[in-house]
């Protein structure tokens, strides 16, 4: 009966601490979860479920390695906002599957991504077919935003955070050597001053990092 009331005091205490955990980490879809965050919330899950079924061990004993996964978490999240660089190796990038009509199979090769995914995907956002889409990406999310030759274009980060987005370049058909001769000829001489930069009707725009402006 003592277990029993240990129980169930620990599973009100550790669904608040959960809760807590949970807000304090901030807002997301479950669609929108990186890999760390996964990571740290299969770890809780397990750390708390070993503290319902061991009554007999100290509570503290829960409560520290819960802790410990925020702190990961809050330093992994800050160092992600800083670093455009740690993000992508986190994360990942956005991946071109579709392009123009026209499937990529190396690309669905390299993210084992296969058509039943694809096809599935592009019925629930009502495309009936791939002719229609002119871009379709791969978030790392594993979402799948698709856009339609009659939309508005996706408007692709040529540089952001400072840091030149190559694959980007390429997609619009534009080197690295071109956009660092426009930014100059914009008054930038160094594409790590630059927050956001895109091109958008054959015209650059960026904005800088603020203790650049």
């Amino acid at each position: 009966m003592y277990d029993l009331l240990i129980i169930g005091v620990r599973t009100v205490f550790l669904y608040v601490l959960v809760l807590i955990i949970l807000r304090v980490m901030g807002k997301r879809e479950v669609g929108e979860l990186s890999v760390i965050d996964v990571v740290v919330f299969v770890i809780i899950a397990e750390v708390v479920a070993i503290a319902l079924e061991s009554p007999d061990k100290k509570i503290s004993h829960t409560i520290l390695p819960m802790l410990v996964l925020l702190g990961i978490q809050l330093l992994t999240s800050y160092i992600s906002l800083k670093s455009k660089k740690f993000r992508d190796l986190v994360d990942g990038d956005p991946t071109v599957i579709i392009e123009n009509g026209v499937i990529q199979e190396k690309e669905m090769r390299k993210q084992r991504y296969n058509m039943d995914d694809l096809f599935q995907q592009l019925r629930e956002q009502q495309i009936g077919s791939v002719r229609e889409v002119s871009y379709a990406y791969l978030e790392p999310s594993g979402n799948l935003s698709v856009f339609k030759h009659d939309q508005t274009q996706p408007v692709l980060a040529l540089i952001s955070d400072g840091v030149i987005q190559s694959r980007h370049l390429e997609i619009i058909g534009k080197s690295e050597r071109w956009l660092v001769d426009e930014l100059r000829e914009l008054g930038v001489n160094d594409a790590e001053q630059v927050f956001y930069c895109s091109y958008e009707d054959e015209v650059l725009h960026f904005q800088l990092k603020e203790e650049y402006q």
